[in-house]
């Protein structure tokens, strides 16, 4: 599977089995969190056959089965927020490949408990990415029209309406989609107005209309 054909099949999954990751499978997502955490000055981390990230009520009604996350946490500094969205967005899609499931969560986790097992060098946390054999593959989100958070001067090329159609396959918080994408020549603007989560949301956004309109295409303005 491609990180494209992942784009298109990866949906929330909030259930998962009791199957656990396989050592290959840790080790390649292992390598991956710490491509980025080099590259991007993040302080990631995989966590595996751990349930302290959710309380118990959670882990009953909405986290059933979720004991392998990725804590998203890095050093206190400005675009932490659009760095680990970025990142996580390339960690869920990479996890859909190697035929695993995941869940962006951005708020409803237990704090003591991230913060028990984030890697000692973090100082900053922003959720965490449950990952797993999911209970079932998840369901598309309901989506924006794409004139509604996009648009080009002149004849949009092919490749600008491949970017705008991955940003909607993306998942931001409470679905908002909160995007706005403007387009000229070779250069594109995203702007993301969505509360606390602007820049995390930005960050995917930004991850996702690269793989869909190809970073050799255009230029971030």
């Amino acid at each position: 599977m491609t990180m494209q054909e992942a784009m298109r099949a990866r949906h929330t999954v909030r259930r998962y089995t009791d199957r656990p990751i396989p050592g290959e499978l840790q080790e390649a997502l292992g390598q991956r969190i710490r491509e980025h955490n080099e590259a991007l000055g993040l302080t990631m981390n995989l966590v595996t056959d751990n349930t302290e990230a959710f309380g118990p009520l959670l882990r009953l009604v909405l986290a059933k089965g979720v004991r392998n996350y990725v804590v998203l946490a890095g050093r206190d500094a400005p675009g932490l927020g659009r760095s680990l969205g970025w990142a996580g967005a390339d960690l869920m899609l990479f996890a859909q490949t190697l035929g695993l499931n995941s869940w962006w969560v951005g708020g409803t986790f237990r704090r003591k408990g991230l913060e028990k097992n984030a890697a000692p060098e973090a100082e900053k946390l922003l959720g965490l990415l449950a990952l797993g054999y999911g209970a079932t593959q998840g369901a598309p989100h309901k989506s924006k029209r794409a004139e509604e958070i996009a648009a080009y001067e002149g004849e949009p090329p092919e490749w600008f309406a491949k970017g705008v159609e991955a940003v909607l396959l993306a998942p931001t918080a409470l679905n908002k989609q909160a995007f706005s994408i403007r387009g000229q020549g070779r250069r594109v603007s995203m702007t993301c107005q969505n509360g606390v989560f602007s820049g995390v949301d930005l960050g995917i956004g930004q991850y996702h209309f690269e793989l869909g309109a190809g970073k050799e295409n255009f230029d971030w303005a």
